[in-house]
């Protein structure tokens, strides 16, 4: 069998769409397996703010309508990337273990967040990041920033595209070891300081929802662990109506009592911002819908 797999042309998509080939041939080795790069509106237009251009699906719709016309069988995401729903016959695989959920500072100077000095510049291009950090840090100056890891980090040393000068930036743990960068981690935020976003190191495996032989190959390479953790994060994502306008977080883990799902919402200028920590013996949309109406609660108070 011939698998083609779409994925996006950076450097972090290729590495990803790599690891997962890498599993599928070890498992599979009797099947071909060829990447396909899809360029998508969000690598098209790399000025403007992310919620300034649309929706999540800026960075996934080229590549879903090529699974749909069966140019490609295969397609891989960053799952915190992807709408809380799949387009209309396709189908998300199970998920697979998943990669460091933190988020991380990479700073210019400084070793850690206390040692930056009063206003310092710090870029993301996230509301639920920034937000948090002000939370950690009322004094730090927020700065936009767009492009991939490569080209931030870049940006961090040389001066952002305006010419600010920035002290740091905020990414994703998960990126920078897929990149094999985990050297420039300044400082990683704890999940108690720093909610991250839903599925935040998980990767999306998109297929055609027809396709019932591929997805069972590749549901068998599942973690049951990561799929029930996703389904609380991203459950939450979906019931409480999240988007990019706006800040929301979900992380989950499993521990001997049961399931932990902490979360976080705001509104769009973070004026409110709520969290909470739900626990329950299953990850279940009852944790879910617990998790929900004590956020709406918070902030209708």
């Amino acid at each position: 069998m011939k698998i083609r797999i779409g994925t996006r042309g950076s450097k972090l998509a290729l590495a990803q769409t790599n690891q997962v080939i890498e599993k599928l041939k070890a498992a599979y080795p009797e099947n071909e397996y060829e990447i396909e790069i899809i360029t998508t509106k969000g690598d098209i237009d790399m000025t403007r703010p992310l919620d300034a251009i649309g929706s999540k699906g800026i960075f996934v719709d080229e590549i879903e309508e090529a699974l749909l016309s069966g140019r490609i069988q295969l397609a891989i995401h960053s799952m915190k990337d992807m709408p809380d729903t799949p387009k209309e016959g396709l189908i998300f695989a199970n998920a697979w273990t998943r990669e460091d959920a933190r988020d991380v500072l990479i700073l210019r100077e400084a070793k850690c967040l206390e040692e930056l000095p009063v206003g310092a510049n710090i870029a993301t291009g996230s509301k639920r990041r920034s937000y948090q950090l002000l939370k950690l840090r009322p004094d730090i100056n927020i700065c936009p920033i767009r492009g991939n890891i490569d080209t931030r980090i870049r940006k961090l040393h040389e001066g952002n595209t305006d010419g600010t000068q920035l002290d740091g930036i905020i990414l994703a743990a998960a990126g920078l070891k897929r990149l094999n960068l985990e050297n420039e981690i300044s400082q990683y935020f704890s999940v108690d300081e720093m909610i991250p976003a839903p599925a935040q190191g998980t990767l999306a495996i998109e297929l055609a929802e027809s396709n019932k032989a591929l997805l069972e190959m590749v549901n068998a390479l599942s973690d049951e662990e990561t799929s029930s953790i996703t389904f609380l994060e991203r459950g939450f994502l979906k019931t409480i109506g999240g988007d990019c306008h706006l800040p929301v977080g979900a992380y989950a883990y499993k521990s001997a009592d049961g399931y932990t799902l902490m979360a976080l919402f705001g509104t769009e200028d973070g004026s409110r911002l709520a969290a909470t920590r739900v626990q329950g013996k299953d990850a279940s949309q009852k944790l879910i819908d617990e998790a929900v109406a004590r956020i709406k609660e918070q902030l209708e108070d």
